[in-house]
């Protein structure tokens, strides 16, 4: 990726020999030549499965939560469902695919910020590359899309300092910085050399949704941190990087072959608004029905097993599905995070 990494030389020339990691891991990521806006993508042909690729039975369940807030706020006849992230669309093909009772009134926005990906939409999304202007009647669901948005990272060394990325010969090397906006609520005292992402990103995407939402919900769906917890223990369980399915190497090698996140902190976004719910991932598709579902298809495929058709031989998949978005190693201890109003 030569011309990212001359993309980023500018950059750190321009800022006068330094950049934050906040603005590395943007360009990294989504300048024209970074990973988003080229390469990366979910999928198994991808870099990296997430709910939605597993198979159409999480979007069933979203689609079963969608309905339901339709329901909730007594039927309008108008009611947006906006998945921010959208990727490629998959998400969305498996929502609408699905048995909706809200289909007449449904409005699905997909928002991607991805040319490439946002060219996979098909006619029935409508696709953006930004958040919408007006007021939403309806939903707000974001599937792994905060532990991607850039962030700030600050490192204890006798004292919170924050992580900027300068270049040295050929290597983008890390230096570190005191800044007067330091966060007030890191410790006064950590290990040495203990890391903590500062996500103001993410906090400005939720206060942003908030005021966008008139009524209904956000939902979003990612692995996260109860706490920033991250300051006392290594950094590579919660900052990592992803390419092909498999680790990649560290966050400043070969900007733009690779995928970099984050957990997801979540008492930062409660200092924004408090959430009205945060459990797994797999209580909330209980909750939302999934084991339902998974006795319809069961039923399903014993019926029509001699002789299956498309539809049996993915009710049979339900079964598999489940047991991979639940399983309380991986997927099923996700959080999910919603706000209402």
């Amino acid at each position: 990726m030569q011309s990212l990494d001359r993309e980023i030389s500018a950059a750190i020339v321009a800022a006068g020999g330094a950049i934050s990691f906040e603005k590395f891991m943007e360009l990294a990521l989504y300048a024209p030549t970074g990973f988003y806006s080229t390469q990366g993508r979910a999928g198994r042909r991808g870099d990296f499965i997430t709910s939605p690729e597993v198979g159409p039975l999480f979007g069933a369940v979203v689609a079963n939560a969608v309905d339901a807030k339709w329901r909730q706020l007594d039927r309008p006849e108008k009611f947006e469902l906006v998945e921010v992230g959208a990727g490629p669309g998959t998400l969305a093909r498996s929502i609408l695919n699905s048995e909706l009772e809200c289909r007449d009134a449904l409005s699905y926005i997909t928002v991607e910020v991805s040319d490439v990906q946002r060219q996979l939409h098909t006619a029935e999304m409508h696709s953006q590359s930004t958040m919408p202007t007006g007021p939403i009647v309806g939903m707000i669901i974001a599937n792994e899309l905060l532990d991607n948005l850039p962030f700030r990272l600050f490192v204890f060394d006798g004292f919170w300092q924050e992580a900027f990325v300068a270049k040295r010969d050929e290597s983008f090397v890390e230096v570190l910085c005191k800044v007067n906006d330091t966060p007030e609520w890191l410790p006064h005292v950590a290990p040495h050399g203990a890391r903590v992402p500062v996500q103001s990103a993410a906090a400005k995407w939720l206060t942003r949704s908030l005021e966008l939402l008139q009524s209904g919900s956000i939902t979003i769906f990612d692995y996260c941190s109860t706490s920033s917890n991250a300051i006392v223990s290594p950094w590579r369980d919660w900052l990592r990087t992803y390419r092909q399915h498999e680790l990649g190497e560290h966050y400043l090698r070969h900007p733009g072959s690779q995928d970099i996140t984050s957990h997801v902190m979540v008492d930062q976004l409660q200092l924004v608004c408090q959430a009205n719910r945060v459990e797994t991932q797999a209580d909330w598709l209980i909750r939302n029905g999934i084991n339902q579902l998974v006795d319809d298809g069961r039923k399903y495929w014993q019926a029509n097993a001699a002789k299956p058709d498309v539809k049996a031989m993915k009710m049979r998949s339900r079964v598999s599905e489940c047991e991979a978005l639940c399983d309380p190693t991986g997927l099923g201890n996700f959080k999910v995070l919603e706000w209402h109003k």
